[in-house]
Order: structure tokens, then C-alpha cells, then sequence
């Protein structure tokens, strides 16, 4: 389910962590996780690469290559095995809350005997911690924080993560022979930003051979229920399918009802009871007589109530029912409107792959446009510099309309010091295509200075995209406390946008906020942040993200034609 490369990643970070814990050199726990890092985004899977391949790959040397050896041959490592044999599984579990990390949460185990997530929210209810060396009141606030995060995400699961498992199985199941359709539906449909389980449909006649084909899949590792009508098992990475079979002349009816939301189908199951019909997953029937009225694909289930279809992405219950009846439903953004990504990195800062090998990529991809916009210096760990970022700039130059005609924005990533202010003088950003401004640090600061700072940054004439806007991390980092409408305003009044990152971990903005923004009148941009080549194919979880905020083509700034772009880009040609 998981790809070798992203298994790998995990055991390295792990490692790093456990190295850590210990009193292990930090050099030793840095390098395991910059390997991590290399490892996770290296486009060639890793499971096929011996030592001497691995080693080409920046970051890993000799005896990390041969730990890499070692788990794609034998599925462990001894060293790995040998540190969690030292450290208490409670510790490890502490590990996960957000905010804690991996010192303090050893130091917890040692000083309180703390190795449990409960254990630790009573000791701090009791303020145990307050009086151990490196805690205190806001460190316990922190930790509670991190702890609800925790808790708040239970065992729902990234939405890439999803998406990759019921890819696999959708794609292994279609091949049984009697499968007229296969595809996923829930939650993972309507591109919700974390998933509880993955639903699976398929139309055929008979339902046993799709039924034993799941159980007996590689990556099952459980069976849940094996039924005629729905199975469902936990794979190796505890997530939950559950797999159903109807027939093919109710494939439309199964769909619209499987993929939810409940509060959507409540609304169509309400409009139907209106019109003298019933609704269900076998079909739209009448009510008296009991004929079947519409089945068999989900556009013709949605005419028969008076609607359009509906993409599963706003099928929420906001609005989409009425938009519908009154023929005013969004024409949402999609991939293919996409001409080109605004926000990206190379090796030269944080990224894992050279300047060349990522416009190649993205070129590949079908691109008119593509924006290279690696860190600026106040994020000193990239070690940018004024010579390094210039130099860039004429390597960008030189390859612009190289590959297929694509055309190269050369930019950076700003970073949006507490009072708003950015990196380099106004004289020196003038010479940059485009400039994505972000905050990356400082995140508890009081609302009000945090919605100064990001208006500031709006009211820059040189700042253009505000990045990953409220810099939340699912699961492990709430978004910064402001005003957003302020802020939306600020950006509508001053041209300039939002961004819609797609990193899976960010999805930052999330469909609420881009709803609220959008009245506002603000500009997007739907970016993937990416790091590595892999990355680059994460805009379709900020396009899905984007269309649950409703938006249309014409809302977001990288489906515009460059020359439009370009013109945005000046801001009113202040460049």
C-alpha cells in the first residue's frame, strides 16, 4: 500500500528519533533524517536499488545504504530493533503527541514514570511537570494542546494515505473477471482532508469473487466481516476497507449514496420523499408501486430530482442543493485547468533534487508555466545568500522555454518576520518573477499581532502569494491564531493571493477558510510546495481542496494564461 521509499522514510526518522531519546550524537540523529527526507522523495523505488545505487542518493551514505539493504531484505534492521528494545513502548508512544518530542518525553518517563498519553494529561491536570527542569505552566499548555491534537485525529488518516491504499486495491480488483465498475467513494471522494475509512463499490453479478479477492490481498491484515453484500478488512497500516458489490444496473444509485456526505444524502433522500419517490442505494423508485425510476449512473439518479449532477466535492450540505435547483452550481477547477505550479524548491535550499531534474518534471507534466522559489536568507538553516539566489536566477533564464516551450518564473519564499517584514530590501525583490511570502516561525503570537503581521506582508508591493497561510500541520500543529477576514481582506484589497498548499500534511487553506475568503473576493493559488519530484503530483489534493471551497477556474491564478498572470503578478505594476 505504502510506497518501499515512504517505509523506509518512517524507519530512518524513526531511528532518528530513537537516537535522540538515548543521548545519541545529534549530528549522528540529524543525518538519519535528512536520509529520511532524500529517501522519501527520491522518484526510483528504493526497494530496487543495491548499496552503490543507494548511496547516489544525496544524504545516504555507506551504513545507512546497508540498513536500507538490510529492511528490503529482511524487513528489520538489528541496530533499529536493538534501540526500541531500550526505550519503554510508552515512551515511544509519547513521541507522537505534537509539541513534546522525544527528550522531554524520556525525560517524563524517567523523572514521573509517565508512559502513557493518559498518564501524562493527569499529571499535568495535577501540575506535575511544572517543577521538572525544562517544563513549565506553558510548556503543560503546550503539551495539552498537542495532546487534543492527538486525540482530535484518533485513527483518521492523511488523505494521500488513502488515496494511495484504495488506488491499489481499485486497481487490483477491476481485473476480476465479471467487474463492470470499480472506484472508490465516501469520504476519500469527496477529497475530505483526513479519512476514517476507505469505501470501495463495484457493479457485478456475483459478489463472492470480489469479496475473497479482498481478503486475500498482500496488505490484508484482518478481516473484519466477510459477507455477500460488504466485507471489510484492516490492512498492514490499520486502515479499514470496506468493500461492497451491487449490481450494474444500480451503479449510479450505489455511488451517490456511498459517497455521502450524510447530510447530502438527507437533503436528496428529502427532496425524493417531495416527489413521490424513494431513495436508497438500489436505486430512485417510486413510492407507491414501487417502480424504478433511475439507477444506473449518478447523473441520471440526480435529473430524476430535479438537480445537475452535483461533483463529489461539494457534497457537503453548504449550499450545493439550492445552487443546484436555481442552475447556479460552479463549474469547481480541476487538474487539467491547471497551467502551472507557483510554489516549488530545489536542492539548493531544502529541496532534494536539482534545479534541472524538477523543471524536466514539471515540463513533463504538461505545464505552460512553472515558478522556482526556493527559501530566502532569514530561514538561516537554508543558508541562502544574495550570490547563491542570482546565480540561480541565471541558470532559471537560461533554461526557460527549454522544455517544450514552458516558460520559468524565477522567485522565493519569503519569510514573514514577526512585524510582518520580509526578507531583502524591495530594490532587490523587484528582480524576482514572483515572491511567495510565509510565516514559519513565531506561531504563538497574540491575534492581533499575528493579524498585523500578515496584513503587512498583503500590503507589501513585492509580496504576491501568501504561502501555507495559517501554517497549520494536520494532526500536529494548529493554524496561528487571527483574524482571517481581516486578513482576506487585506489580501482582496491589495491583489494579493492566497495559496492552497497541497502538501498533504498542510492542505492549508482548508475548504472553510477558502468558503469564507472567497466572498471576500480573493485570489488563489493552488501549489504544491513540492520538495522532490514525487511532490509534484500532489496538486490534486489542493485542487480537491480547492473545490470544496467552490472554487472555478477563474478564482485561481495558476489556470490563467501567464500573460494574464503576469499582469496579476505586477500588482498593479509596482514591480
Amino acid at each position: 500500500m505504502v510506497r518501499p521509499n515512504e517505509e523506509v522514510e518512517a524507519l530512518l526518522q524513526e531511528y532518528a528519533d530513537l537516537i535522540a531519546i538515548t543521548g545519541g550524537e545529534a549530528f549522528k540523529a540529524r543525518a538519519y533524517e535528512k536520509a529520511a527526507r532524500a529517501i522519501g522523495g527520491h522518484p526510483a523505488d528504493v526497494s530496487h536499488l543495491d548499496a552503490a545505487g543507494l548511496r547516489k542518493i544525496p544524504g545516504v551514505g555507506r551504513s545507512i545504504a546497508e540498513k536500507v539493504v538490510e529492511y528490503v531484505r529482511t524487513g528489520r534492521v538489528a541496530v533499529v530493533e536493538e534501540k526500541r528494545a531500550l526505550i519503554p513502548a510508552g515512551v515511544r508512544e509519547l513521541i507522537a503527541i505534537p509539541t513534546l518530542g522525544p527528550k522531554r518525553a524520556m525525560a517524563l518517563y524517567e523523572d514521573l514514570h509517565i508512559s502513557s498519553v493518559d498518564q501524562l494529561a493527569d499529571a499535568i491536570e495535577a501540575e506535575k511537570l511544572r517543577d521538572l527542569k525544562g517544563f513549565g505552566e506553558r510548556t503543560e499548555e503546550n503539551i495539552l494542546h498537542g495532546i487534543a491534537l492527538l486525540r482530535q485525529a484518533g485513527g483518521r488518516i492523511p488523505l494521500s494515505t488513502a488515496m494511495e491504499t484504495a488506488e491499489e486495491i481499485v486497481t487490483g480488483i477491476s481485473l476480476i473477471t465479471g467487474c463492470e465498475h470499480c472506484a472508490y467513494a465516501g469520504s476519500l471522494r469527496r477529497m475530505r482532508e483526513t479519512v476514517g475509512d476507505i469505501d470501495i463499490l463495484v457493479a457485478a453479478r456475483r459478489s463472492a469473487p470480489f469479496m475473497d479477492a479482498l481478503t486475500e490481498l498482500p496488505s490484508t491484515a484482518e478481516v473484519v466481516a466477510h459477507g455477500t453484500k460488504k466485507t471489510s478488512i484492516r490492512t498492514v497500516d490499520g486502515v479499514q476497507v470496506d468493500l461492497r458489490v451491487v449490481r450494474p444496473d444500480a451503479w449510479g444509485a450505489g455511488m451517490q449514496y456511498f459517497t455521502g456526505s450524510k447530510a447530502h444524502n438527507i437533503r436528496t433522500r428529502t427532496i425524493a420523499v417531495h416527489l413521490g419517490l424513494k431513495l436508497s442505494e438500489y436505486g430512485l423508485f417510486e413510492t407507491e408501486g414501487g417502480r424504478r425510476v433511475a439507477s444506473r449512473s449518478e447523473e441520471e439518479v440526480y435529473a430524476r430530482l430535479g438537480l445537475p449532477w452535483i461533483p463529489p466535492t461539494l457534497r457537503e450540505d453548504r449550499g450545493e442543493i439550492e445552487a443546484g435547483l436555481r442552475g447556479e452550481l460552479p463549474e469547481v477547477v480541476t487538474e487539467r485547468d491547471i497551467r502551472g505550479d507557483l510554489h516549488t524548491h530545489t536542492d539548493l535550499t531544502d529541496g532534494l533534487t536539482p534545479l534541472e531534474e524538477m523543471v524536466a518534471a514539471a515540463a513533463a507534466r504538461g505545464y505552460a508555466y512553472y515558478a522556482v522559489t526556493d527559501h530566502a536568507p532569514n530561514l538561516s538553516m537554508e543558508r541562502m545568500t544574495d550570490e547563491k539566489v542570482l546565480a540561480q536566477r541565471e541558470r532559471v533564464r537560461s533554461l526557460d522555454g527549454k522544455h517544450h516551450g514552458m516558460r520559468l518564473l524565477h522567485g522565493t519564499e519569503l519569510n514573514i518576520g514577526p512585524g510582518g517584514e520580509v526578507d531583502w530590501p524591495d530594490e532587490f525583490l523587484r528582480g524576482f518573477d514572483i515572491c511567495v511570502a510565509a510565516v514559519h516561525s513565531h506561531f504563538t503570537a497574540g491575534r492581533a499581532a499575528t493579524t498585523r503581521r500578515l496584513v503587512r506582508a498583503c500590503e507589501n508591493p513585492q509580496v504576491n502569494i501568501i504561502g501555507h497561510p495559517t501554517t497549520r500541520l494536520l494532526g500536529k500543529r494548529p493554524g496561528i491564531d487571527a483574524d482571517l477576514d481581516e486578513v482576506f481582506a487585506a489580501c482582496a484589497r491589495t491583489g494579493t493571493a492566497l495559496e492552497i498548499n497541497a502538501q498533504p500534511d498542510r492542505l492549508d487553506l482548508g475548504d472553510e477558510d477558502i468558503l469564507r475568503a472567497r466572498h471576500h473576493g480573493v485570489r488563489f493559488a493552488v501549489d504544491t510546495d513540492a520538495h522532490s519530484i514525487p511532490q509534484l503530483a500532489y496538486l490534486r489534493y489542493g485542487v480537491g481542496t480547492a473545490q470544496r471551497g467552490w472554487l472555478t477556474p477563474d478564482d485561481v491564478i495558476n489556470t490563467w494564461p501567464l500573460r494574464r498572470l503576469r499582469r496579476f503578478l505586477a500588482k498593479d505594476g509596482r514591480r
